[in-house]
């Protein structure tokens, strides 16, 4: 899955549980801007911090890193 492909399933996911960036971001321990920008596919997370990501929105997602 894509870096743009996987922002829009977390905006998606974060908008169906009705969270903001800045909800998500502080429940993940990351900075907003950093968050606003993984979520447009513009940044790369490691994978802890994407699963952390996953498990507050609620994604289950099998994905491997190059």
């Amino acid at each position: 899955m894509g870096d743009k492909q996987l922002g829009k399933v977390i905006k998606e996911a974060r908008n169906k549980l009705g969270l903001t960036q800045k909800e998500v971001s502080e429940k993940a321990g990351v900075n907003m801007n950093w968050f606003a920008r993984f979520e447009r596919g513009e940044e790369n997370a490691s994978q802890e911090t994407r699963d952390t990501i996953f498990k507050i929105l609620k994604i289950k997602i099998s994905y491997s890193v190059d």
